[in-house]
């Protein structure tokens, strides 16, 4: 037994939108209802809560506690297992038939008989999690002790949970009305559009409940985690009180093995990284201890930050992303402009202001006009260069690099080298999202797929042109997905060896399309943000030196706090970015070296301003200096 989990759910013969609120506000995340009507589930879906029902009817039920006879019946109408809790019944062989023709994902028993319920689960072809009502911590022990793998908790707070956690023998996870660890594919296909919503509202990564917090990526809010942690998972006091710190007693052998052997050197194998990713709690705390133990080695105590200017020359674009609102952002929400198109003298304006306002970099960075060909990119940084030709470009992802080649009708090759040779000095890595094509499917289903992503970066890096490398996480993402992503990378940077840092950028949620049709996560939890930074701080340890806090997705104090937690870099002044204020972050548009100074200097860092070749940068410079 790996860990046990729990769902916070509550019985009721009804559901009414007040009962509903209130069950909300304690913290359940489900309703059981025997015989529930369209109204029940409509009243808890409106709540945030997903409906258990005791009956086969479909009535918005996302899943069901039932009979093995009813349990076969709704597996015959195609009901998956994991909807499934079959309730014990009195004849052994009628149950062990309907697990094992169902597959269901729980078996509920009474306390009484969760023993035998645990020998029962042992059978071979079956595997469900053996469930049971508990309503104190003792009961609770009693029940795993007799091998209960599944609790269901009626009203519990948080300082209950708390307790339960710090005497259990096993880790404790809480879950939905649906089981951990289910892939985000079988959910869309088998529930509703609202029950769907619901249910991505309250999970994370892994399918697990997301802990309760008003905090999400894009708010004006302090980080969630209390003093002397780094991980947010639980919130009660006794959490805040005690934290181990990743201590060597709190965390399996496995993790602990993988930890250790990254300290000596080794980087963790792909499925070492996911095992990383997947990581709770107290495991957080260790990752990220041992993340910022890597980044002290290799970055010392300078946390560096480059003056530059985002250039956002359209939010027209022709590509139909579901994480962007910058170019189709819902005007309910007011988040965007009219579109518009930035005429070529006028991206050079920008460029020359940044230039006199001390900026060593300008980013390129639009949509894809429908009338943009390879010859908009090499004028508009032919125009750059002649105008400032000490000015730094970075621009263009790879999916403008493949438009802009497919455009003109030639290789690749040869559209980055007309760029190179017009004064393109780096390529950002971002229209990346997620190089697992499983998700880009449906994120970005008419985006360049992972291995054209990849052509351009290798072709790039092979003419002498350095880049960045990206991950959006947060979406319709795993931690699968997340371990695909990083192992495309590092395959890429152990041929060239031309990723110059790596940038996790958190899923805005509010304005994304995605989510506001009900079919995305609402960003990633605190923990996830944490465990993407210092993750890849060790998976890329020998191969990307600088690891970046966004501070434009998650703000400067949560960045600050990630320089515990494996990065090094706080990114740049940007002085113009629309993008992230599209999708509804309200971190601001604009920060300036002298506040970047401030706040480095403030958690007893030493502050260096670079360039976006990570080479030392004059902190002051006169109007018309070359860097």
């Amino acid at each position: 037994m790996n860990e046990i989990t729990f769902v916070r759910m509550r019985p009721a013969e009804a559901v009414t939108e007040e009962w509903a609120n209130a069950r909300h506000r304690e913290g359940s995340t489900a309703v059981e209802v025997q015989a529930p009507t369209r109204e029940d589930t409509d009243a808890a879906h409106g709540a945030g809560l997903l409906c258990v029902s005791g009956s086969p009817d479909d009535v918005g039920a996302v899943a069901f506690a039932v009979d093995p006879a009813t349990a076969l019946a709704l597996g015959e109408g195609d009901v998956p297992g994991w909807r499934l809790t079959i309730v014990d019944d009195v004849d052994r062989a009628a149950t062990i038939d309907g697990l094992a023709r169902t597959q269901a994902a729980f078996l509920r028993v009474r306390r009484s008989r969760v023993a035998s319920g645990a020998r029962l689960a042992e059978l071979p072809g079956i595997d469900p999690r053996v469930s049971t009502f508990v309503d104190t911590v003792e009961e609770a022990l009693v029940a795993i002790e007799d091998g209960a793998t599944d609790l269901l908790l009626r009203g519990w707070d948080s300082g209950t949970l708390g307790q339960l956690r710090d005497v259990c023998p096993y880790p404790l996870v809480e879950r939905t009305a649906l089981p951990t660890g289910l892939p985000v594919d079988a959910v869309r296909e088998h529930l509703q559009p609202e029950q769907l919503k619901v249910y991505l509202d309250l999970v994370d990564a892994s399918g697990a409940a997301r802990p309760r917090t008003g905090w999400a990526i894009g708010r004006d809010l302090p980080a969630p985690h209390p003093p002397g942690r780094i991980s947010a998972q639980w919130n009660d006091d006794a959490w805040a009180r005690d934290p181990h710190l990743g201590g060597g007693d709190a965390i399996g052998t496995e993790l602990r093995g993988i930890l250790d052997r990254s300290l000596e050197g080794t980087r963790p194998n792909r499925d070492e990284v996911e095992r990383l990713f997947e990581s709770r709690g107290t495991e957080v705390d260790a990752i990220a201890s041992v993340a910022d133990i890597l980044r002290q080695r290799v970055n010392g105590d300078t946390v560096s930050f480059v003056v530059n200017r985002n250039i956002n020359y359209t939010n027209q674009c022709s590509y139909r992303c579901g994480f962007c609102a910058f170019s189709k952002g819902p005007r309910s929400l007011n988040l965007r402009e009219d579109p518009y198109l930035l005429s070529i003298p006028h991206i050079v304006e920008r460029a020359v202001d940044a230039w006199n306002r001390g900026a060593t970099e300008v980013c390129l960075q639009g949509g894809i006009h429908p009338d943009f060909t390879g010859e908009f990119y090499l004028t508009v940084v032919e125009a750059i260069k002649d105008a400032v030709p000490g000015m730094h470009i970075h621009g263009f992802t790879p999916l403008e690099v493949w438009q802009g080649a497919t455009t003109l009708g030639i290789p690749v090759r040869e559209f980055l080298t007309m760029l190179r040779d017009a004064g393109l000095g780096t390529l950002p890595g971002t229209a990346a999202e997620i190089l697992d094509d499983r998700i880009r499917e449906h994120l970005c289903p008419d985006k360049i797929r992972t291995a054209q992503w990849a052509e351009v970066m290798l072709v790039a890096h092979d003419l002498g042109l350095r880049s960045t490398a990206t991950m959006m996480f947060g979406h319709i993402d795993d931690t699968a997905s997340w371990a695909n992503h990083i192992e495309v990378l590092r395959g890429i940077q152990q041929r060239t060896g031309g990723f110059t840092e790596f940038v996790p950028l958190p899923f805005v949620h509010m304005g994304a399309p995605i989510y506001v049709r009900g079919r995305a996560r609402p960003g990633p939890t605190w923990d996830e943000v944490v465990l993407v930074h210092a993750v890849s701080r060790i998976a890329f340890d020998g191969l990307i030196e600088n690891i970046q806090a966004s501070w434009v997705k998650i703000g400067l104090e949560s960045g600050l706090t990630l320089l515990n937690a494996g990065a090094n870099d706080l990114g740049g002044t940007l002085m113009d970015e629309y993008i992230s204020a599209a999708a509804g972050a309200s971190h601001g548009t604009m920060m300036d070296a002298g506040s970047f100074v401030a706040a480095i200097e403030s958690i007893g860092r030493t502050p260096q301003q670079r360039t976006t070749l990570y080479r030392s940068a004059p902190t002051i410079r006169l109007v018309g200096e070359s860097p």
